[in-house]
């Protein structure tokens, strides 16, 4: 049943529909988000009780973000076929079947395969959540619902480690993942009940099946090569691995610039603002995803901390995000994206050089307060500025009718980035496969990798400051298809134009 009767394209924030709207977004992409994040304060634990080394850490964190990077295009692609909410549906419930799956577990090999199969209901529900309000909302109210969506799911993927490291220190961590179970039940009825569905009329053709596989090979072949190479060095198994994802690369690129209907569009990339955030959004998220990897286990072998106790530590991110988000992606909606993309990733940089201060000392209340806590606020500022006005600006650069894909994209960026993070910081800082166990190691490490990550994001501030010109709508109205500025909700003084996708 339609929500209470309200049209795709015309529901309002403020109106009950708009709220129950937001609400069934938020569960869905909570669950995915939630769960790429609180599984980091559960690695030391998951580490002991299944006798685990340094490797299998990263593919319990990866197995998931391989899956969802590699699928997610084709989830996009679905939902504008078949239904957004319908594919939003589908994805829920293999996600909460997948979750059930990872708490029974009772080796490392099948927990790894059932954090793949997680990742597959999240290439379905995740760009479906985002394109369920950018066609359902009417254009004046999507940059608040973005923002609301943005806030409130960061808030989810913020809060992660403090519900992790609750469940973990309480009923254990296979409640990390049984959580997801709750989460679903009420998502979909709230879903059936409230969200009206939507589609894109010109979706037609065959699902590119073959592109899906050899982007998710790809992906494979990189990420094994990176994880295995600190155990087997450059051994023929892991040189054979780089090679044979590098050689995947390549034909997937053939592959998607001579089909009919290719998974990813060449000609959506003729956006110079499409593809300039898409490249930030990689530096972004390619610095979060091993921040929050490394930073969680930081705190626990290293400082000392309880999991819940690290997890609580980070807990004021998620208060700025929660406060903040919605008047961040109001200002980025009234001022351009040029600013916070360029300022939100500098300000997250700078809370990361700031966790070089946290040591062994760190778990008392003067080291949080001292050494700890400035660093998350500085991080938590930085990405209230950055993540909503991210989200905005690629739906805004492409027709709303791409929704699904444009989300898709965006959303495969960020998780390929933090896919790749995950496997080559351990490499490049140097980290054995049993540094999760010795203090001094992983602090060295940490302070090797910590750089990394901010060096990544000042490359996206320096990429959305020299490439990000014009708010995406300003530079619709002087296109071929002015009437995507409104589409956007946004009018601005005209500024010379882009060549972008219609």
């Amino acid at each position: 049943m339609a929500a209470a009767g309200s049209a795709p394209g015309e529901i309002r924030v403020a109106s009950p529909a708009g709220r129950w709207v937001v609400l069934t977004t938020v569960l869905g992409s909570g669950m995915a988000m939630l769960d790429s994040t609180v599984i980091n304060v559960a690695l030391p634990r998951i580490g002991e009780d299944l006798g685990t080394d340094m490797a299998a850490l990263q593919w319990t964190v990866n197995a998931y973000m391989l899956t969802l990077a590699g699928l997610i295009l084709l989830g996009g692609a679905l939902g504008d076929r078949y239904g957004r909410r319908r594919v939003f549906l589908v994805g829920v419930v293999w996600f909460a079947a997948a979750s059930l799956l990872c708490g029974i577990a009772p080796n490392a090999g099948v927990l790894i395969a059932a954090r793949a199969l997680q990742g597959v209901g999240g290439a379905l529900l995740t760009p479906g959540s985002l394109a369920l309000i950018q066609a359902g909302f009417h254009p004046d109210d999507r940059a608040r619902a973005v923002g609301l969506w943005s806030g409130f799911g960061g808030v989810g993927a913020a809060v992660g480690p403090f519900v992790g490291g609750w469940l973990v220190d309480g009923p254990g961590w296979r409640w990390v993942f049984l959580l997801n179970l709750p989460l679903a039940a009420i998502c979909v009825p709230v879903a059936l009940r409230h969200v009206p569905e939507s589609r894109d009329p010109a979706a037609h053709g065959r699902f590119d099946v073959l592109g899906a596989v050899l982007g998710a090979l790809a992906l494979a072949g990189v990420t094994y090569a990176l994880i295995e190479a600190p155990e087997q060095g450059a051994s023929p198994v892991v040189i054979g691995a780089a090679l044979g994802g590098l050689v995947l690369g390549a034909a997937f690129v053939l592959v998607e610039r001579r089909r009919a209907d290719p998974m990813l569009p060449p000609s959506i990339f003729r956006s110079r603002l499409f593809t300039s955030v898409n490249l930030v959004t990689f530096c972004v998220y390619a610095a979060l995803g091993g921040f929050f990897f490394l930073s969680a286990i930081q705190l626990q072998v290293v400082a000392g901390y309880s999991a819940l106790g690290a997890g609580t530590a980070l807990l004021p991110t998620t208060v700025l995000m929660l406060l903040f988000s919605a008047s961040a992606g109001e200002l980025g909606r009234r001022i351009g994206p040029r600013i916070p993309l360029t300022v939100g990733p500098l300000l997250a940089a700078a809370g990361m050089l700031l966790m070089l201060r946290v040591g062994p000392d760190s778990a008392s209340f003067g080291g949080y307060v001292t050494e700890v806590l400035p660093a998350v606020l500085v991080l938590g500022a930085g990405l209230v500025v950055v993540v909503a006005p991210l989200t905005a600006t690629v739906l805004a650069a492409v027709d709303t009718g791409r929704a699904g894909l444009a989300s898709g994209i965006n959303n495969a960026a960020a998780r390929a980035a933090g896919l790749i993070a995950v496997a080559a910081l351990p490499l490049l800082a140097g980290m054995g496969p049993e540094a999760y166990r010795d203090a001094g190691e992983f602090a060295t490490t940490f302070r090797r990798a910590m750089p990394m990550c901010a060096g990544l994001l000042v490359a996206g501030a320096l990429l959305a400051w020299w490439t990000v010109r014009t708010p995406a709508a300003t530079a619709a109205v002087r296109s071929e298809r002015p009437e995507c500025a409104v589409h956007c909700g946004v009018v601005a003084p005209p500024l010379e134009p882009e060549r972008r996708e219609g």
